[in-house]
This record gives C-alpha cells, sequence and structure tokens, in this order.
C-alpha cells in the first residue's frame, strides 16, 4: 500500500468537492478568471478530471505494482492539457 498516493487522492477528492459542487474556481491558477466565459463549465471540467484522478491514485495505492509510479506525471500532463484547454476554448 503506497500512503504517497492515498494523500494525494485525498487532496485530488477534496478539490473535486471544492470545484466541481461549490464552484469556487479561484483555487485554480493558470487562467485569467474574469476572461472566463462560464465558469460553471470550468468548475465542473476541472473538478470531474480531479474526481476520476483521485479515484485511480486510491486505486494505484493499493496495487502493488511498480508501475504506478507513472501516475504522477499523468496526473500533471492531464493538468498542462486542462490549463491549455481552459485558455484556448474557454477564454474570450
Amino acid at each position: 500500500m503506497n500512503q504517497h498516493l492515498i494523500i494525494i487522492a485525498i487532496i485530488l477528492f477534496t478539490l473535486a468537492y471544492l470545484l466541481g459542487i461549490k464552484k469556487q474556481t479561484w483555487l485554480l491558477s493558470g487562467y485569467n478568471q474574469k476572461r472566463v466565459n462560464d465558469q460553471d463549465k470550468l468548475a465542473r471540467l476541472v473538478g470531474s478530471y480531479n474526481l476520476i484522478m483521485g479515484m485511480i491514485m486510491l486505486g494505484g495505492a493499493f496495487i502493488n505494482h511498480p508501475n504506478t509510479q507513472v501516475l504522477i506525471p499523468i496526473l500533471v500532463i492531464g493538468y498542462v492539457i486542462l490549463i491549455g484547454y481552459v485558455n484556448a476554448k474557454m477564454v474570450e
């Protein structure tokens, strides 16, 4: 059992709750909040990504396999893709 992945999963679940349900988009960085037209879509998109990655991290924490160390770079790459998508498609 990997405790680091469990801690990351808890952080991701907390962010998914705060972003997806409470719509607290001020927690996000990497975009200009005033220029995004649809704040609800942004909150749903990032909240859903955090929830999915949190479930993957939690599942990877209980699997004793050497390939679980590749989950952190996948998480970071996903955030970079999200920032690019938000800045390209959702900003006026």
